[in-house]
């Protein structure tokens, strides 16, 4: 790899994909901001007054927004914070976006259109997510019940994210790309748990529920309103088929297949995540 003493910023550090590209940029010398809450300087999307520190002396940025860029005024967001990173001298920018999601590629055009170096990951679902995210708990417990039907999902594994990102971050040859990143193949939720309850060797369901019935649970369960519209969303509008193609953007980056769901259920069984309790 060839390593730069510049230093990069990396937004949404603690998440999944922001962690790991950290680590790894870390492990090969390159120096690392961390943009969180957290960190030393903080950075806050909600908060505007912490982005020029965090931008100081950077060279280039890996941008994740939270929650999604989904959400209303997200688009607008990543606008001011795209305009201020280029008046702060930053040469490269790296966006993780949503595949199927419009607001989304709304986010992709401001940062295309920054007038410095872009890498666009428009990414589908995470394997991850049914290890370090909402889905855990209930897998965990035996049952996990969503508002989506017998569409397929070509499940993306995050350490593709974040192999991509170290190289369009560190590398030539990704300037101005848009790498569309899946899996190799689609599965179904119910077929994606009945591979993590083979693998555990324990009896897992998946149930499919009305979004009506699931939009009272997580109010029963206390959620803000925001993040319930957001997840219905993401449920009833994202995953209605549309992104169910494979797509090669993995083999683009990289030169070699995407890692398989199989691949990532193993391996996380092996670490011991899903793992209950006697």
């Amino acid at each position: 790899m060839k390593t730069s003493q510049e230093t990069i910023l990396i937004l949404g550090a603690t998440g999944k994909t922001g962690r790991r590209i950290a680590q790894r940029l870390q492990a090969a010398g390159v120096p690392v901001r961390l943009g969180s809450r957290g960190a030393t300087p903080a950075f806050d999307w909600e908060d505007q007054s912490t982005w020029a520190a965090a931008l100081d002396g950077v060279h280039a940025v890996y941008i994740s927004f939270q929650p999604d860029l989904a959400v209303p005024g997200a688009v607008e967001t990543v606008q001011a914070f795209t305009d201020l990173a280029v008046r702060s001298g930053i040469r490269k920018v790296v966006l993780l976006s949503g595949r199927g999601e419009v607001e989304a590629e709304h986010a992709e055009r401001v940062v295309q259109n920054s007038g410095v170096d872009w890498t666009i990951l428009r990414a589908s679902w995470f394997c991850q997510n049914f290890s370090e995210a909402h889905f855990l708990e209930p897998i965990l417990e035996g049952q996990l019940a969503l508002p989506v039907g017998n569409i397929a999902e070509p499940f993306v594994d995050v350490e593709d994210i974040a192999e991509i990102t170290v190289a369009a971050l560190t590398q030539p040859g990704h300037a101005n790309q848009l790498y569309e990143l899946t899996g190799p193949r689609a599965l179904t939720f119910a077929e994606a748990v009945a591979e993590i309850a083979r693998e555990t060797k324990r009896p897992i369901d998946f149930v499919a529920v009305p979004p009506d019935a699931y939009r009272q649970a997580l109010e029963q369960a206390q959620l803000p309103a925001e993040l319930i519209d957001l997840v219905l969303y993401l449920f009833t509008t994202v995953l209605d088929g549309r992104n169910t193609p494979v797509a090669d953007g993995v083999q683009r980056a990289l030169g070699r297949p995407a890692r398989d769901f199989t691949d990532y259920v193993r391996r996380t069984a092996a670490s011991g995540a899903w793992d209950v309790e006697q």
